[in-house]
């Protein structure tokens, strides 16, 4: 049964994908990469690989898909004729494409017990994990302790993709008398329902950052979850009502605010005799050590998160803004 599942999404994905290649109706095309990222996430969790499905629905089916909606704010929907050849690109597609393909000969069977990740670095962390860490999710025990340094450089580059969207776009706010009115003023219905959904949201977000260390979820998943609250907001209520709650200034310090934590629990490990991000040394008990160390860490990165998706979807919607005045 679970193979027919799986053939199915395949065939789903596959049929999305293709259709995407033939479409010049460039919002269609955001539409059906949403649908592709959701299938994508509902394979992953018939992988049982359930937090990566809960980031890519999160990230890849929510948050992107309004962020390229405002791009194409800026851009226009419909897709340029090109007067180049295509005969080019398919070569280059189909040799990279049989390239890819050729790779795959040489890897083991899907699953299979004796392949290496299964006789090397996950028996380690199956047996070591709950003695070491002792958190019941184990991605997170990987994730945030393990390979705390992959995650840091991970928050640093959204850090950064933040840093060079502001560069590019800006979020410079307008004086009062020229800013446009925007959002849904005329949908009351839309509001009040936003009012009711906007608290349960940020509080699942809440959730989804304290929960992460006993099951799916963590600071990743939990800031694209609160940064769509106020993404939410800003759609139905204006941007204007957006930046009075929240401003672009303070979302660019809590972006700071948030490298900045997670690196100092390393630093401070450092200062108490242990390596970098060494959390055992943050408690006399290590294991509780861990868990102070990873709920901190995690909560930088929620932070950061939250400041860069919201700080960016501000700079695209600005920009938009800015276009339908002029």
């Amino acid at each position: 049964m679970t193979d027919l599942i799986n053939l199915v999404l395949l065939a789903m994905l596959a049929l999305t994908a293709l259709r995407v290649i033939f479409l010049k109706d460039l919002f269609a095309v955001v539409m059906l990469f949403g649908i592709y990222s959701f299938l994508s996430a509902l394979i992953f969790v018939t992988l049982d690989a359930v937090d990566v499905a809960f980031t890519e629905a999160s990230v890849g089916a929510g948050i992107s898909t309004v962020l390229m909606l405002g791009t194409l704010a800026l851009t226009g929907r419909t897709e340029k004729e090109s007067k180049h050849p295509k005969t080019l690109p398919i070569l280059v597609v189909c040799v990279t494409g049989a390239a890819l393909i050729y790779g795959t000969l040489d890897m083991p069977p899907f699953g299979h017990a004796d392949n290496p990740i299964h006789e090397h670095v996950a028996p380690r962390y199956i047996e070591e994990s709950p003695k070491e860490v002792g958190l019941p999710n184990m991605v997170t025990s990987v994730l945030a302790s393990y390979r705390g340094f992959d995650t840091l450089g991970e928050t640093v580059v959204v850090f950064a993709a933040t840093i060079g969207v502001l560069a590019l776009l800006g979020t410079r706010r307008r004086k009062k008398n020229t800013m446009p009115e925007s959002g849904l003023k005329a949908h009351r219905v839309l509001q009040v329902i936003a009012k009711i959904i906007i608290p349960l949201i940020i509080l699942f977000a809440l959730y989804v950052q304290f929960h992460g260390d006993f099951g799916p979820g963590g600071g990743f998943q939990a800031g694209v979850i609160a940064a769509a609250a106020f993404i939410l907001y800003a759609l139905v209520f204006g941007l204007p009502s957006a930046f009075a709650v929240i401003k672009p200034r303070f979302l660019q310090l809590m972006a700071s605010f948030g490298v900045l934590l997670y690196a100092g629990v390393g630093v401070y490990s450092m200062l108490m005799g242990g390596q970098f991000l060494d959390y055992s040394t943050l408690s006399e008990d290590p294991v509780a050590g861990q868990h102070y160390g990873i709920i901190i860490i995690e909560l930088g990165v929620g932070i950061t998160v939250f400041a860069a998706m919201l700080s960016i979807f501000y700079a695209f919607a600005n920009q938009a803004e800015r276009a339908n005045i002029q």
